[in-house]
């Protein structure tokens, strides 16, 4: 019986610390564009982020992939929107495609298929069912080609889709206003 009485009280214990944690979280800057718009400030001063730097990122989505603090700030913001699953495949794969050891890469190339590829996967991502096929048969005897088809589609996504967003979205214009703002100072 002294189960049963502490058992609900620890479940509302829980209950009250992820409360907590939430409005802990709220009030630390678990506001995204918040959180961006300090780091931003703090980028310009402490880390090299520049206007010139940024302006680059609104010509083209490769540009903006290639700047180290590019692609943390579009993946923050494509996190905000519920589809980081997109620009984390996109790294995995650029990270495989670097990989030289015949056992690694089956193994990762594997747990790739496992995580992105494979039908409802944790991170699916929005590939058709030929590519998924081809891709599944290029894992047994994988290279670094094995997943370029669904990169490529992953890739043409975020470029019609989710960048022209990015460039819109509050997070980008906060962040160029103050870079600019610190130009002209």
């Amino acid at each position: 019986m002294p189960g049963l009485v502490t058992s609900p009280t620890k479940e509302l214990q829980q209950i009250n610390m992820d409360t907590d944690n939430k409005k802990t979280e709220k009030y630390r800057g678990g506001n995204l564009k918040y959180r961006l718009q300090r780091k931003s400030s703090q980028t310009t001063k402490t880390e090299g982020l520049c206007f010139e730097d940024m302006s680059q990122w609104s010509q083209s989505l490769e540009r903006l992939l290639s700047s180290k603090y590019g692609m943390k700030i579009f993946q923050a913001f494509l996190k905000s929107e519920f589809s980081d699953e997109n620009i984390e495949f996109w790294v995995v794969c650029e990270e495989f495609k670097k990989i030289r050891n015949s056992f690694r890469m089956s193994s990762r190339a594997k747990k790739i298929f496992k995580r992105y590829i494979q039908a409802e996967s944790p991170r699916e991502i929005n590939i058709d069912q030929k590519t998924r096929e081809r891709i599944q048969q290029n894992i047994e005897a994988p290279s670094t080609v094995c997943f370029d088809d669904a990169q490529k589609i992953v890739y043409g996504l975020m470029e019609r889709d989710s960048y022209p967003r990015f460039l819109k979205s509050d997070i980008y214009r906060t962040l160029t206003d103050s870079t600019s703002q610190s130009v002209n100072m």
